[in-house]
């Protein structure tokens, strides 16, 4: 079966077009994955509320999605929208407009939700150490997941690459204090995922998914981020996870912008991103981690098999 998912995030609106095997647990055939720098969740850490022109924008790449997935001929279509759309009062303005665009309603889900497709997506195939833990760095939150076959546990906390720069990254480039205050909120977060989520200490391989690993792998390997065979599962050791950090940390955004593999969409949030890619890596003691292109589309393809 041919299906269509669509993650609406706080930062990007992704597209996933694949074929399914019935009951999506065996194969998956990717037909088409499209990301595109939306900025859904502009300013609503402060304000609560999405920004019409953030609906717009959002809108426009949803409306080129539901053209695409009908043109490939997508029997099935499940969209969901995370971390923005909870914390936005008034979501509706938008999930109307995003029906009509691709002929389904989001689903508005929760982070522990979120955490799940993920752990689904990205584990399926993997040949390394089990368990995992799992992580994707969203605009507005970080899902961290525990498991082996499944979740057996998972946690959202609310630290993301646009969330961290409208709170705390105000310079251009960041003032040492501002990235200080940054990395000691999310080791707060870690903290308390050590004492919700004791078996994260245990894992024995971790696996980051999601544009800010993505986009950190493509800046070490100095790629193109849509050179997807390079990237996908490439090792990312922790040394060099710190040194893209203390590059991009200490360039300003002028400079930044010419790192080979990093979108014009992420220049401006990446440094935050990137914040909690080192500190999860500290915190939990890894000295690499598996980048994966599988996420929570993928996790989502599944489910609609």
């Amino acid at each position: 079966m041919r299906v269509a998912a669509i993650d609406i995030g706080t930062n990007s609106t992704r597209l996933l077009v694949a074929d399914v095997e019935e009951g999506g647990k065996a194969g998956l055939r990717t037909v088409e994955r499209l990301t595109r720098i939306t900025r859904l969740g502009q300013g609503v850490d402060a304000t609560r509320r999405l920004h019409p022109d953030a609906i717009a924008r959002t809108v426009g790449v949803l409306q080129e999605y539901g053209s695409r997935l009908r043109a490939l001929g997508a029997q099935r279509v499940r969209a969901t929208a995370t971390s923005a759309s909870r914390d936005a009062g008034n979501r509706e303005d938008f999930f109307g407009p995003a029906e009509d665009a691709i002929g389904v309603r989001p689903e508005l889900i929760s982070g522990e939700q979120e955490a799940g497709l993920t752990f689904a997506g990205a584990t399926a195939g993997l040949d390394v150490p089990a368990p995992y833990l799992v992580f994707d760095v969203g605009g507005g939150s970080t899902e961290l997941i525990v498991g082996t076959t499944e979740p057996d546990g998972l946690l959202s906390v609310d630290v993301g690459c646009v969330r961290l720069t409208e709170q705390f990254l105000h310079g251009d480039p960041p003032a040492a204090e501002e990235l200080s205050q940054a990395v000691s909120i999310v080791r707060d977060h870690l903290a308390d995922v050590s004492r919700e989520l004791p078996a994260a200490s245990g894992a024995k391989s971790l696996i980051g998914t999601a544009g800010t690993v993505w986009t950190m792998a493509a800046v070490e390997l100095g790629v193109d981020a849509s050179e997807s065979e390079r990237i996908h599962h490439f090792r990312l050791s922790r040394d060099a996870a710190e040194d893209v950090f203390r590059t991009l940390a200490t360039e300003p955004i002028e400079q930044r912008r010419h790192n080979p593999g990093l979108d014009p969409g992420r220049v401006d949030v990446i440094v935050g991103g990137a914040i909690v890619v080192v500190s999860v890596m500290r915190h939990f003691h890894f000295d690499k981690m598996l980048v994966s292109e599988a996420d929570i589309l993928d996790g989502l393809a599944r489910s609609i098999g």
